[in-house]
This record gives C-alpha cells, sequence and structure tokens, in this order.
C-alpha cells in the first residue's frame, strides 16, 4: 500500500512537470517562430511577416502571463522577468523598426541590429530554461527511480523482519506442533510440549492434550473390553481342558486310595507319577490362563518361538473347535518373534474366532508361517507387496533390510464382500449381530497392536472361497 501511494503520488507530481515542460517547450518554439517571421521580415519587407511576427510574440507574452506561478518556481525565475521585458522592449522595437523602414531604408542595417539582439537574446534564454527544465525532469526521474528502489528493498526488508517475527510467534510452534503429532502417530510421544506465548497457540496445545488423554482413556477401556470377550471364550477353552487332567488325577487318586494297602508298589508310583504329570499340565493351563489375563499396562516385548505360541493359543480355543473344522499348522520351530506375548496372542485368538466363525459347514484353517530374509528383496515395495495377489499391508511395513516372517490364517468360509472389505479395520464396525458377537472392535485393536510390533497386516477374500489375513512382523536378530 504504502509503494502504491508513493508511486501514485510520484507520477501526479510527475504528470505536473511534464505538463509543464510542454509549456517551456511551447514557449521556446514561439520565440523561434517569432524570430523566422523577423528574418522574413527583414528580408521581403512582407506585412504578413510582420503580423505573424507580433501575433507570435503576443502568444509567448500569454505564455508567461498564464505561467507565471510555476516560471517563479524555477531557479532561473529572474531571467524569466528579464525575458519579460525584453519581449515588451523587442516589441516595441520591431513596430518602429516597421515604421522607420519606409521612412529612411538607408539606415536598414542600423535599424535591425537591436531588434535582432534583443531577439537572439530572448531565444537564447527560451532554450536555457528549455535544458534546464529537461535536465530537472530528468533528475526527478532518476529520484524517483531510486527512491523507489530504496523503499522496495526496504519495505521487503521490514517484511522479511516481519515474516521471521511471525515465524517465531506462529508458524514455527505450529511446525513444532506438526512434527510432534508426527512422534504421537508414530507412538513416540504422548503429549505435546510447544514454547509458545501466543495465547490461541497454547489453547490449542491444552485443548490437544485433553484429547489425547481422552483418546488413550477410551482405548484402554475399549482395549479392556475386547480382551475381556476374548477371556471369556478363553475360559470356556481352559475349563474344558483342565477338566482333562483333574478326572485323571481323581482316578489316580481314587485307585491309590482302593489300593493303598495292597497292590504293587511299582503301580502305585506310576500312579503318583501320572497325578505328577497331570498337575503340572494344569498348572500350565492356568500360569497361561494368567499370563494372558494379567493387566499389563507396560508394553513387554520378549522373545517367543512362534510355533509354541500358536500351538498354546489352539490348545486354549480346543474345546471350540467344531468337529466339522478342521485345524492345520504349518510352523517352522526356528522361528522366533519379538513380541508382547499377551497382545500378539489375542491378535491370533480374535483371528482364529472370526476364521471358525466364517466356515458355516466343513472347512479348514490353515495357519502358517513362512520367513524372508532381507537379501530376498530389493526394495521397499517389493517386500511390502509380497505376495502381491495380496495387496499392500495396512500398517507400518518393516523397513528395509529387515528379515521378517509373514503368518497367514486362512479359512475355507463364506469369504467377504468386495465393499465390505476395506472397512474391516475400522473401529465398531461389524457384520455380526452386536449383542452377541461383540462391539466391532476386534479387527480394528489387531491392527492396532500389529502396528505396535512394527508390524503390518493385509487381507485377502473371495466370496464362497474364504479369507486369508496376512501378518508381517520382524524377526528376532
Amino acid at each position: 500500500i504504502l509503494i502504491s501511494l508513493f508511486t501514485l503520488t510520484e507520477l501526479w507530481y510527475m504528470e505536473k512537470k511534464v505538463q509543464f515542460g510542454e509549456v517551456i517547450s511551447d514557449f521556446f518554439d514561439t520565440t523561434l517562430e517569432i524570430r523566422r517571421f523577423e528574418k522574413n521580415f527583414f528580408l521581403y519587407q512582407q506585412t504578413f511577416d510582420y503580423q505573424e511576427n507580433m501575433r507570435y510574440v503576443n502568444k509567448a507574452q500569454d505564455i508567461l502571463d498564464q505561467n507565471i506561478n510555476e516560471y517563479k518556481r524555477l531557479s532561473i525565475a529572474p531571467q524569466m522577468d528579464s525575458v519579460r521585458e525584453n519581449l515588451k522592449k523587442y516589441k516595441l522595437l520591431m513596430t518602429q523598426f516597421a515604421v522607420d523602414i519606409k521612412k529612411t531604408p538607408d539606415k536598414r542595417l542600423d535599424l535591425e541590429k537591436p531588434v535582432r539582439d534583443l531577439g537572439k537574446e530572448i531565444v537564447t534564454i527560451a532554450e536555457d530554461v528549455s535544458k534546464t527544465e529537461r535536465k530537472r525532469l530528468q533528475s526527478l526521474l532518476i529520484k524517483t527511480q531510486r527512491t523507489l528502489v530504496f523503499l522496495i528493498i526496504s519495505l521487503s526488508l521490514i517484511g522479511i523482519a516481519i515474516a521471521q517475527f511471525l515465524s517465531r510467534m506462529v508458524v514455527r510452534p505450529l511446525h513444532s506442533l506438526e512434527e510432534q503429532m508426527k512422534l504421537i502417530e508414530e507412538g513416540k510421544l504422548k503429549t505435546v510440549l510447544i514454547n509458545s506465548k501466543d495465547r490461541e497457540i497454547v489453547s490449542l496445545t491444552r485443548a490437544f492434550n485433553k484429547m489425547l488423554k481422552e483418546l488413550e482413556l477410551r482405548q484402554r477401556h475399549l482395549v479392556q473390553r475386547e480382551k475381556l470377550a476374548s477371556l471369556g471364550t478363553l475360559l470356556s477353552g481352559v475349563a474344558h481342558e483342565l477338566n482333562n487332567p483333574l478326572s485323571n488325577i481323581s482316578s489316580s487318586c481314587q485307585i491309590l486310595t482302593e489300593e493303598f494297602e495292597e497292590g504293587d508298589a511299582e503301580h502305585k508310583k506310576e500312579l503318583l507319577s501320572q497325578i505328577d504329570e497331570q498337575t503340572e499340565r494344569a498348572k500350565s493351563i492356568v500360569r497361561s490362563l494368567l499370563e494372558f489375563s494379567r493387566d499389563r499396562k507396560i508394553f513387554q516385548k520378549e522373545t517367543l518361538p512362534l510355533k509354541k505360541l500358536l500351538e498354546e493359543t489352539v490348545l486354549f480355543l480346543k474345546s471350540e473347535i467344531p468337529a466339522r473344522i478342521e485345524m492345520q499348522l504349518d510352523i517352522p520351530p526356528d522361528i522366533f518373534i519379538l513380541a508382547d506375548k499377551q497382545r500378539v496372542q489375542q491378535v491370533f485368538l480374535n483371528l482364529l474366532q472370526n476364521a471358525m466363525e466364517a466356515i458355516a459347514d466343513e472347512g479348514k484353517v490353515s495357519i502358517r508361517a513362512k520367513r524372508y530374509t532381507a537379501s530376498e528383496g530389493t526394495g521397499q515395495e517389493e517386500i511390502c507387496n509380497h505376495p502381491k495377489y495380496r495387496g499392500r499391508c495396512t500398517g507400518e511395513c518393516p523397513v528395509v533390510g529387515t528379515d521378517t516372517v509373514d503368518i497367514e490364517i486362512e479359512d475355507t468360509g463364506v469369504g467377504i464382500p468386495p465393499d465390505v472389505l476395506p472397512k474391516i479395520f475400522d473401529p465398531f464396525f461389524s457384520t455380526k449381530d452386536v449383542v452377541r458377537k461383540g462391539a466391532g472392535l476386534g479387527l480394528f485393536i489387531v491392527q492396532e497392536i500389529i502396528e505396535e510390533h512394527d508390524g503390518c497386516i493385509g487381507v485377502y477374500s473371495e466370496i464362497g472361497k474364504g479369507t486369508c489375513f496376512l501378518i508381517r512382523l520382524p524377526l528376532k536378530k
């Protein structure tokens, strides 16, 4: 705005100067015309030349009279006063010459000389004024250009200074907020800390931190709710599994009671050994149940043998597996993962339950695992898209240079419709009866847990053929 006002003012001032420059040029041209008709009159003694000479003298006087205030502002104002007086004298001399030349033609040269000298002086002064005003106009243009450049540079520097100030006051805190939000998204930060005195930024930070705390609290409640649902399934399976060793212990105790006074000592030792073995089996089942149900707030990773972990998970579900469903495990014994046992077991429980529920008649649930070393992939895309027909994993793909394991849980059930498939990881989305089967949080929590382990989960399904979930996790180095 300042530059615009300055430019507008300068243009208006320049316009006035250009207009006055035209007046000065017109005055100079008029003096030249005076001299031209003066010479013609001296040569040819024509009345027309005399009349034109007088007309231009009058015009020159009118120009001076009409612009007297502008002329007074010039540095050569005294010379212009001299020109005004000279024009009056010139007019008188020219008029006198026109009369005297008829009376005394032999004195022509003497009569012409004062007129010529005075006319020359008038033209010289007019030319000087024209040159001076032209130089002044050029100087004004240069000055305006320099002032404009200086103003642009000054305003640019001021703008940069203001931008730096605003950057420190607003942009930097917002950039810091953005960076911290990324860290929160990655799970590396739980609270936003912004060093800013701006009231709006401070208010935004407080509101954001409050929202984070509420989200964390709600997420804990959701996870606990889903875990309780899984725990119910576990309890049913564990009750069935505990029944077998307890029945064996009871039978062995009854036999020992009946044959306590008599009987073979070796047979008694064998029965006691069976009691001890079944007791250890029951203790192992209870220990696994306690470990799963323990409310651990800290995310604890440990080295886990994948095969044993999945066998234990299937054991929990043994009583829930219908006779019409075949459960197949193909897990190499040398694969170890670094994971939180409780959480990753919750993932497998949820996926296996979903697989069994998807099979209406006879069918099969296959659990497979395969190791992929970093040298097998040539880039991020190949690792993240392998196997390609299953598409890209949802979540953080393990970085290039990391050995990974693919865990596939595949069923021969009804499949998932294509319009439903993109929504299955959304919270509270479910195609099941909410009252009997849950709140639609299972796969959402599964995805959260897998991402906590720096892995990803993908899904492929065909209607009538079944569904396959692919979990990719980094291997224990």
